[in-house]
């Protein structure tokens, strides 16, 4: 089988879907967290009134929530595809990050964290061309359980 049959056997278009939520949710959930943040103020573990306060500021709990989906939608993408295709695939989250810090949070980004972002985009597009899954992880999966299965 060619990385070319692999690929197109192992992706769907909810398979995209779902990396597009983990790409998407991380980067919302983490600026919604840096904003609410910013509006609580310092905290301190000595004084977990204030973490218990910024648990409940509306900006955290979505920040959360997202996180929370996004870590469901990850585990589902590592179900069925390596971790060397899902985590390059949604690094786009890095590009939204930065986007959401620039213009949302109106963080100043530098020059040289801009050429970061840009090299890491390109260098998605290099791994993107694989297989989505290795085709040896399955075989080497199965001839694992062949031994138990003679056991039982």
């Amino acid at each position: 089988m060619t990385s070319c049959e692999m690929s197109k056997s192992t992706m769907t278009f909810r398979r995209y879907l779902v990396l597009a939520v983990v790409a998407v949710t991380a980067p919302l959930g983490d600026t919604l967290l840096s904003a609410g943040m910013k509006r609580v103020g310092p905290v301190s573990l000595g004084h977990l009134s204030t973490l218990i306060y910024a648990l409940g500021t509306p900006q955290i709990v979505v920040g959360i929530a997202l996180l929370i989906l996004f870590f469901a939608s990850y585990l589902a993408s590592l179900s069925w595809a390596d971790l060397t295709f899902v985590l390059p695939a949604t690094s786009i989250g890095n590009v939204l990050v930065a986007l959401l810090a620039r213009f949302w949070l109106h963080e100043q980004i530098s020059p040289g964290r801009w050429v970061g972002i840009l090299l890491i985009t390109a260098g998605v597009g290099f791994v993107t061309q694989g297989p989505s899954y290795t085709e040896t992880a399955k075989k080497h999966d199965t001839a694992l359980l062949t031994p138990n299965a003679r056991q039982s």
